[in-house]
Order: structure tokens, then C-alpha cells, then sequence
């Protein structure tokens, strides 16, 4: 399963990459911390052209870790801690290899409910509670795909209509709102703290 268009990093290359590639789609929810959404969804675009132009899940995941680590470390890096992020993506690449053929379309597409497609997105390196719902989500919202139970176990994130997080983001205004809720939750956070 695919989207028709994505609308993440408002590069339509990397955008369109994402759209037909679930590998691209995982590896952007990958980077997709400390840093601008769009700024991590572009990452496998930039690693794919750095490769060759194509995203290679095996050759990543056989690649030297110091050479694969200097690549998306070159300007511009693919995230702000572009060393780690490479090992991390490695890692994800490592388990899309050994779990689902290289290719995480197995991972979705074999899942028998949204309690299973949550459970094996958790599973993956970088991923806890809170991203994996998110994941869930996007791929709901955006990626068609909607085992049985797959907006409960995306939890607040699988809500039709919300504007919450990247699953809700389609156009500049959905992002825009996205971004609204997202500093009204930091500001909350905050005030809980301090109050």
C-alpha cells in the first residue's frame, strides 16, 4: 500500500519518495525527533540520492557503519545528530532485513490488527509507545493502511479530524495547526511542572 501524495517535507521529490516508499515512509519516522518534521522525513530522499538514488534497505544495512555514518553526516547532514540517527537507521534497516525481507510494507501488510501493527512498529529500534501510535496513525490516515482496531491502538493520534501530530498533516494549514497543538501541549507540560 501506498499514498496517492504526501504532503511532510513540502519537497515534492522527497515527498513523492515517501509516498510510494514504505521503507522511505519508516526511515522518516526514524529521524522524526528533535527535529523539524520536515527536516526528518527529507532524510531518506537525501540518503537515497547519496546511494545513488535509490533507498537500499539491504546496502544500508550492510553498509560500514563509520562510512554510512560520514555520508549522513556530509552538508547538509540528514538530522541534527546526524552520527546516531545513522546508527539508528542502520539498526531499523538491520531489522526490516531480518524480520520482513528488507521491506517495511511486509511489516504492515501481514499485521492482522492495529494491536499487532502497533506492537511490531514499538518492537523497532527508536520506537516507544508514543511513536509507535503515531506511526500507526500515518499509516491509517495517509497510507491506507487500516487493519481491524488500528485508530484505538493509534489512541488520540487515530481520531478523525485531529491535528495533533504528522499523521494530520496534509497541506501548509493542517501543518500549521499541527504545530499550534503541539507548542499549546509544550506550554501545558510546562505550566504542570512549574505549577
Amino acid at each position: 500500500m501506498t499514498a496517492s501524495s504526501l504532503f511532510l517535507t513540502a519537497i515534492p521529490e522527497a515527498d513523492a519518495l515517501l509516498a510510494r516508499d514504505g521503507n522511505a515512509l519508516l526511515l522518516g519516522m526514524v529521524l522524526d525527533q528533535q527535529v523539524p518534521m520536515e527536516k526528518a522525513f527529507a532524510g531518506p530522499a537525501v540518503i537515497a540520492e547519496r546511494m545513488g538514488g535509490t533507498l537500499d534497505v539491504a546496502a544500508i544495512a550492510a553498509a560500514d557503519p563509520e562510512q554510512f555514518g560520514a555520508m549522513c553526516s556530509t552538508p547538509p547532514a540528514i538530522h541534527r545528530f546526524p552520527g546516531s540517527m545513522a546508527g539508528r537507521v542502520q539498526q531499523v534497516c538491520r531489522q526490516l532485513v531480518a524480520d520482513y525481507s528488507g521491506d517495511a510494507e511486509n511489516l504492515w501488510g501481514t499485521a492482522s490488527s492495529g494491536a499487532e501493527l502497533k506492537k511490531r512498529i514499538a518492537a523497532l529500534p527508536g520506537f516507544g509507545e508514543q511513536k509507535a501510535s503515531i506511526f500507526v496513525a500515518l499509516l491509517g490516515k495517509q497510507y491506507g493502511v487500516t487493519p481491524a482496531g488500528w485508530r484505538e491502538a493509534a489512541g488520540a493520534y487515530g481520531e478523525d479530524g485531529s491535528r495533533i501530530s504528522v499523521a494530520d498533516v496534509t497541506d501548509p494549514e493542517s501543518l500549521a495547526q499541527v504545530r499550534a497543538a503541539k507548542k499549546a501541549a509544550k506550554a501545558a507540560a510546562k505550566a504542570a511542572k512549574t505549577g
